[in-house]
């Protein structure tokens, strides 16, 4: 079974069509690069998998249950990182992580021991208890990462989300993502930066217009070429 399933969806908005018809399997075991220029409809596939707007047509599944009909149950599955990271601003790192745990019904013993590993993985010792309004996009960043990674999701969508990061927390992240696909989980990942997704996927899917234009290894949609050339031939249209 996949643990992303997309078949034929569409999404509208006026007389824009934003996705059309669109077709993504993501099974098991993935890091799997979502890419398309700026308009693409990237962002609203990720808003409809994530619960946060409803398809006009077609169906997606998260690990077997359908986001529509069985919402609560998909979105347990799943951990969305958004390209801006939010947090609320007048609590701390450690009450955000605190409220995001109980969401997802972590006990306390679970939620200690994964804020001490988080706090390894992301270097966040001295900001926990500082209030989110103070952070600077890169501690935002982090914090959001590792909210994400605290329940374990089966899923991880994430939406640009090495912007802000240095070198070091990068590389962090990025082997986070293959941990999550090696304990069998998969990541989503939407971004600009080419560089890194040649590195780091498995697979990658490019649409424009809201539709797939390529998908499959860096190599099949390359043909064995570079990477940003093949994908700037497909979307310059």
């Amino acid at each position: 079974m996949s643990l992303l399933s997309i078949v034929n969806v569409s999404k509208r908005f006026g007389s824009l069509t934003a996705v059309d018809g669109l077709s993504l399997e993501i099974p098991p075991g993935e890091v799997h690069a979502f890419l398309g220029p700026n308009g693409a409809g990237k962002t609203t596939t990720i808003r409809m998998i994530s619960g946060l707007l409803r398809p006009d047509s077609g169906t997606i599944a998260v690990d077997g249950h359908d986001v529509v009909k069985d919402g609560v149950a998909a979105r347990q599955k799943l951990a969305y990182v958004p390209d801006e990271p939010y947090l609320f601003e007048r609590l701390t790192g450690r009450e955000f992580l605190d409220f995001t745990a109980r969401i997802y019904g972590l006990d306390r013993a679970t939620f200690d021991e994964r804020l001490v590993e988080c706090d390894g993985l992301f270097n966040l010792s001295g900001y926990w208890d500082r209030l989110a309004e103070g952070y600077s996009h890169g501690q935002r960043q982090r914090v959001v990462l590792a909210a994400a990674w605290m329940h374990r999701p089966r899923l991880l969508i994430v939406d640009e989300p090495l912007v802000g990061l240095d070198p070091k927390h990068i590389r962090v992240a990025l082997d986070l993502f293959r941990r999550l696909a090696n304990e069998g989980g998969s990541v989503l990942m939407s971004t600009h930066t080419l560089a890194t997704v040649e590195g780091s996927c498995d697979r990658i899917t490019v649409i424009d217009k809201g539709r797939v234009l390529a998908h499959g290894t860096v190599a099949e949609v390359t043909q064995g070429g570079d990477l940003e050339r093949r994908f700037l031939e497909m979307t310059s249209g």
